[in-house]
C-alpha cells in the first residue's frame, strides 16, 4: 500500500501515541496541573489511539514485524514479572498501558511500507510539542528557565524536563536535515523547523541529546555518501564547521558542555553512577535476576535510574535485557542489509540515537518516546507492500485465416 493512501486518521493515532509518551512528571508549570489530570489526559490519549486504530483497521490486517513481535514478548515477560505484585498494583497498570501501546502498533503496522508518511507525522507532532515549550518561554521566562534545573529550559505549559525537550528537538532536527538532503522538503520549511528546535536544544544544555544528534546524523549521512552528492557536500561542510567551532569556540563549548559542574560531578554522570552501583550491588533472587521485580517508575531507592539497560534489568530482568538488545540488533541488522536510501538513513539515525541515549536515559523497556522512535525506524525498514496480483487474462484466441476471396465477398 502506498504511503499516499494512508488514511488521515492514522496520523491522528500517531499523534495520540506521542501525547501518551510525554509523561506526567516534570517541572512546575505556569498554571499548576494536577498530576492525576495529566495522567488522565495521557492515558486517555492511549485509549483513544487504540480505539481509532481499531476502527480504521476493523479487519485486523497486520504486517509481519519482528520489532512488534519482540515487543509482544517483552510485554508477556513484563506481565510475568509484575504478577507477584512486588512493585504493587501499579505494575499491572503499566502492563495494561504497554499492552495498549503494542496493540496499537500492531494495528498501525498495516500501513508500514517503507514510506516517509510516518516521518512527517513524527516531525509535526514533536514540533507542536516544542511550540508549546517556546510559548511557555515567551510567556514566562522565569518559569521556563527555573533555578531548580540550573537555568535549563523546561516545559512551562506542560511539565517537560530538559532531557525530554532536548530529545524531541534533536530527533526532529535530524529527521528534517535528512529530508532536505533527500529533497523531500524545501529549505524554507526545513529552516522553520531546524532553527527554533536547535535554539531550544541549546537552552536545555542536554549533552546526551546533542551527542546523539551529531553522532546519529554522521552515521545516517555516512550511509548516503556513496549515492548522494548532496550528502557528500553537507558532510564536508559539517566537518569544516565543526573544526572551526572547535578551534574558535572551544572555551564556550566546554562551558556549555560542563554546565557549571565540577569534574567529579561530571565524572560520575551527575550522580547516576552512584545509583547504578547501588542497583547492581543489591541482592537479588534467581527469579528477580531473570524476570525482574515488575514494571515501575524506573527508579531505585527513590532515585531515577537514568539508564535503559539497568532499568530493564531491575524491572524485567536478564530476559528483558535480552529482548531489548534483540530489538536494537534486529533493527540495526536490517538497516545495514538494506540498500542505501533516504528511508534507511532515517532509520539508522533513529536507531543510533536511541542506542546512544539508552546510556543516560530510561525508556526502552516500556511505552516511551524511545520505543516510538524505534517503531518509526521499523516502519521505514518495512518492505513495500506487494502490488495486488493482476487479474488473470483470458487466453488469446488464435485468429483464423480468412481467404482473400472471402474477404472480398464480405466487403461486397
Amino acid at each position: 500500500m502506498d504511503a499516499d493512501h494512508t488514511p488521515k486518521i492514522v496520523g491522528t493515532v500517531w499523534g495520540l501515541l506521542v501525547l501518551n509518551t510525554l509523561g506526567s512528571a516534570g517541572a512546575k508549570t505556569i498554571i499548576p496541573l494536577p498530576r492525576s489530570l495529566i495522567q488522565m489526559v495521557t492515558m486517555g490519549a492511549l485509549v483513544a489511539a487504540f480505539a481509532l486504530a481499531l476502527a480504521v483497521n476493523l479487519r485486523l490486517r497486520i504486517r509481519a514485524s519482528s520489532f512488534v513481535f519482540l515487543l509482544t514478548l517483552l510485554l508477556v515477560e513484563s506481565v510475568i514479572s509484575s504478577a507477584n505484585l512486588e512493585s504493587g498494583f501499579g505494575a499491572l497498570f503499566r502492563c495494561f498501558r504497554l499492552a495498549l501501546f503494542v496493540g496499537t502498533l500492531w494495528l498501525l503496522s498495516r500501513w508500514w511500507n517503507g514510506g516517509l508518511t510516518f516521518v512527517r507525522y513524527h516531525i509535526r507532532m514533536y514540533f507542536a510539542v516544542l511550540g508549546s515549550v517556546a510559548t511557555g518561554l515567551v510567556v514566562s521566562p522565569g518559569a521556563a528557565l527555573p533555578d531548580l534545573y540550573g537555568g535549563r529550559l523546561v516545559g512551562a505549559l506542560w511539565p517537560l524536563t530538559p532531557p525530554q525537550i532536548g530529545q524531541y528537538a534533536a530527533v526532529i532536527i535530524g529527521l528534517t536535515v535528512l529530508l532536505v538532503l533527500g529533497r523531500r522538503t524545501d529549505r524554507a520549511s526545513a529552516v522553520v523547523v531546524i532553527v527554533p528546535s536547535f535554539v531550544l536544544l541549546a537552552l536545555t544544555h542536554t549533552r546526551t541529546a546533542t551527542l546523539g544528534l551529531f553522532i546519529g546524523l554522521a552515521l545516517a549521512i555516512g550511509s548516503l555518501i556513496l549515492t548522494s552528492a548532496a550528502a557528500r557536500r553537507f558532510f564536508t561542510w559539517a566537518v569544516l564547521c565543526a573544526v572551526v567551532a572547535a578551534v574558535g569556540f572551544a572555551s564556550a563549548l566546554q562551558a556549555w558542555f560542563l554546565r557549571g559542574q565540577s569534574k567529579e560531578n561530571f565524572s560520575n554522570l551527575t550522580g547516576r553512577a552512584k545509583v547504578w552501583d547501588a542497583l547492581l550491588a543489591a541482592p537479588r533472587s534467581t527469579s528477580e535476576q531473570l524476570f525482574g521485580v515488575g514494571l515501575g517508575d524506573k527508579s531505585f531507592g527513590g532515585l531515577p535510574i537514568d539508564n535503559s539497560w539497568l532499568a530493564v534489568y531491575n524491572e524485567q530482568g536478564l530476559i528483558g535485557v535480552t529482548l531489548v538488545a534483540a530489538v536494537i540488533i534486529v533493527l540495526g541488522g536490517v538497516a545495514l542489509l538494506r540498500p542505501p536510501s533516504l528511508q534507511r538513513a532515517c532509520a539508522i539515525f533513529l536507531i543510533s540515537y536511541c542506542a546512544i541515549a539508552s546510556y543516560t536515559e530510561a525508556g526502552l523497556g516500556d511505552a516511551s518516546p524511545y520505543l516510538l522512535h524505534l517503531a518509526l525506524a521499523a516502519s521505514l525498514l518495512a518492505a513495500p507492500a506487494q502490488a495486488a496480483a493482476a487479474p488473470l487474462s483470458t487466453p488469446e484466441v488464435p485468429r483464423r485465416h480468412i481467404p482473400r476471396w472471402a474477404q472480398r465477398s464480405e466487403v461486397t
